[in-house]
């Protein structure tokens, strides 16, 4: 039998059970589930679907690919809110990538929200607690 790949959000089980229905269109269950899903995406360089579950006020009309760019670990640090009986919820998290080679990690506090009834990334919230893309 076949080893199954590994989901890249890091939570240790197959992409297939993991990450891989969300990005075929069954909506994450949570605001961490579905960040989760984003990194994937990310990874797995599904930019279709970044922007599908990116909230349509603040989506960018499209994404730009870098292509040095390998996303390579990630890491929650806190996830308040954004379960079922939320309407909107907050997930801290590094992402370890590599560009062109060279390590490097970018920390994040992200605010999501649902949208027709599914969780959506609205954007990241700045350090002084404001939320960018308004």
């Amino acid at each position: 039998m076949a080893k199954q790949a590994l989901c890249p959000c890091g939570r240790g089980l197959p992409y297939a059970e993991c990450c891989g229905p969300a990005h075929q269109g069954t909506p994450p269950s949570s605001a961490e589930a579905l960040m989760r899903s984003r990194y994937s995406a990310f990874a797995r360089d599904d930019d279709d679907y970044v922007l599908r579950t990116w909230h349509p006020h603040t989506r960018p009309a499209t994404i730009e690919p870098d292509t040095g760019l390998r996303w390579v670990g990630l890491d929650i640090i806190e996830s308040t809110g954004g379960g079922l009986f939320d309407a909107e919820g907050v997930v801290e998290f590094r992402a370890h990538y590599r560009d062109h080679g060279k390590p490097g990690d970018m920390v994040e506090r992200s605010r999501f929200v649902r949208h027709e009834g599914q969780w959506v990334y609205w954007g990241p919230i700045l350090t002084d607690g404001s939320l960018a893309n308004l």
